[in-house]
């Protein structure tokens, strides 16, 4: 198990190479915000939680892990980074020319990539999927995990598939609600309010458990919970966190960092 102070420096440099990913994507602009909000999650899942082998990247005893937010796919190519499925060239060249990185994840197991992602509300029901095929070959012991957004709750299909995981009694999947209030058109009440987030998944039948997203160690306490039933970790986030210009600020879904922001922000993150 990894210290709090290591967990916290794997999340500062998750953060370091989603804006180095984003300055050299120039104009084009990148998703900073949701992938800021998720750095510590993606930390702590990569760094001490899940188990996977880069030099065998197919071993099926592997956790799935599923970017279902596939807006925030910088900071899954970061968390990869450090896991050592991609490399430095990789994140330098990221979403340019012939990258195999694009705004948006496409499946590529040798780098880790296990589902493409685009449309949101589509992975809750692809690691739903993923648990049951696993199921059939006899595979009990691996975990899918799956990072949503809170926004990314208004889609009818995210409360399809969460029945369907209860009803199947899908144990090992945990999804994890990146909570951060804020979605692309604006505030997630504003735009479709959903009402308490907790008695939601409550309602469908998952085990819920709520933790303050930026602490690593809340978020790994959660994580190690053992359940009988699907779990949903709720976590209270900022989007954007880590960078001041662009924390709980809306218009950060999407952006473009110049040079200046840049280098703002790496001193802000030392």
């Amino acid at each position: 198990m990894r210290s709090k102070e290591k967990l916290e420096d794997i999340a500062r440099n998750i953060r370091k190479d989603i804006l180095k990913m984003a300055v050299n994507s120039g104009t084009k602009g990148a998703h900073i915000g949701g992938s800021m909000s998720a750095a510590d999650i993606l930390a702590v899942l990569y760094g001490d939680i899940m188990k996977y082998n880069v030099d065998y990247p197919e071993w099926d005893g592997r956790d799935r892990f599923i970017m279902s937010k596939a807006h925030s796919s910088i900071g899954l190519y970061a968390a990869l980074h450090y896991a050592g499925f991609l490399q430095e060239a990789d994140i330098e060249g990221a979403m340019q020319g012939e990258s195999i990185l694009f705004k948006h994840p496409k499946l590529d197991l040798t780098h880790g990539l296990e589902f493409s992602g685009g449309s949101l509300g589509q992975g809750l029901a692809l690691g739903v999927g993923s648990l049951l095929s696993m199921r059939r070959r006899g595979n009990s012991a691996s975990n899918v995990y799956v990072i949503m957004g809170d926004g990314e709750c208004d889609e009818g299909s995210v409360w399809e598939a969460a029945s369907s995981a209860v009803h199947f009694e899908l144990n090992q999947l945990t999804a994890i609600i990146d909570t951060n209030g804020l979605q692309n058109d604006g505030t997630t009440s504003a735009i479709m309010n959903i009402g308490n987030m907790v008695d939601r998944w409550k309602s469908v039948g998952f085990e819920i458990i709520e933790v303050d997203g930026h602490d690593v160690e809340d978020v790994r306490r959660a994580l190690l919970i053992q359940a009988n039933k699907p779990k949903a970790i709720i976590a209270h986030t900022i989007k954007g966190k880590g960078v001041s210009f662009a924390e709980n600020k809306v218009e950060w879904h999407i952006g473009y960092v110049t040079q200046e922001m840049y280098l703002q922000a790496m001193e802000e993150l030392k």
